[in-house]
């Protein structure tokens, strides 16, 4: 089913919002919050229409949406451990917004925050945002900083396998494709040999039935002149008999009468 114009403007209104997310911005910055938020009403408007999507594809947008959501929840709170564990319970979407992406841009997105992350935790362990700690303190910062690169690094790894997956799974899919669509290449060529040849031996059929009946009517033009001329050769015989037979007629009754004088 063609997709609504709805739904075209949802999904070039969250390829921006991807777009945006993707890039490192502003504290002030504004628009994201927005273009999220109009996400949402077009959401709810498009799960209310007649000719809605297909189910999965409406969860995929769900998902989107509230994987946006909550990044830009997780960019609000203060501190970095609270911004990093937020992160790990963002889920991104499983298939590109456009034809164009080859992975799933809030995947890639969900990735860029959690190095961010991470990386404004390893500078505040390391000391250069909080001097004034403790080493109690830090003992603990760091312990949470090792467990949260252990999860972060399990996290990607699992990204990646199922990163990977997916594009096995595609190209499984691609494959499959090819081959059926080169089955059917074969059994249409096949098919087409086999009609040319049908056509071939009805033309041949055809031809000899079209000379068959060229020598029927030639034939068939003789006998009708051979009997024809048969039929004038007969009326010539019996007139020249009927003529014959008069003649004959006359000439006896003459002489019948010359011998047999008429009685007194």
């Amino acid at each position: 089913m063609a997709a609504t114009r709805l739904e075209l403007n949802l999904m070039r209104l969250l390829s921006r919002c991807e777009a945006l997310a993707a890039e490192r911005r502003d504290p002030e910055e504004w628009r994201l919050d927005k273009y999220v938020a109009a996400l949402e009403d077009m959401l709810r408007e498009l799960k209310l229409q007649s000719c809605k999507p297909a189910p999965e594809l409406l969860n995929e947008y769900s998902r989107k949406v509230d994987f946006l959501k909550g990044l830009l929840e997780a960019e609000k709170l203060s501190s970095s451990t609270e911004k990093a564990l937020a992160n790990q319970f963002l889920a991104p979407g499983r298939t590109p917004t456009t034809t164009k992406e080859r992975t799933p841009a809030t995947k890639t997105v969900h990735l860029q925050t959690k190095a961010r992350c991470t990386g404004k935790m390893r500078s505040e362990l390391l000391g250069t945002v909080c001097f004034g700690a403790d080493d109690s303190l830090l003992l603990v910062y760091r312990w949470t900083f090792v467990a949260f690169s252990c999860r972060l690094a399990a996290d990607e790894k699992q990204s990646a396998v199922e990163l990977d997956a997916v594009l096995q799974h595609h190209q499984d899919v691609q494959e499959k494709l090819a081959e059926e669509m080169l089955s059917l290449a074969r059994s249409l060529k096949n098919n087409t040999l086999a009609a040319q040849n049908v056509i071939k031996q009805d033309n041949q059929t055809l031809s000899h039935s079209l000379r068959m009946a060229d020598q029927n009517f030639e034939k068939l033009k003789d006998e009708s002149d051979r009997l024809e001329q048969h039929a004038k050769k007969s009326v010539n015989w019996l007139l020249w008999i009927m003529l014959i037979v008069v003649c004959f007629i006359f000439i006896s009754m003459i002489l019948f009468i010359r011998i047999f004088p008429k009685l007194k």
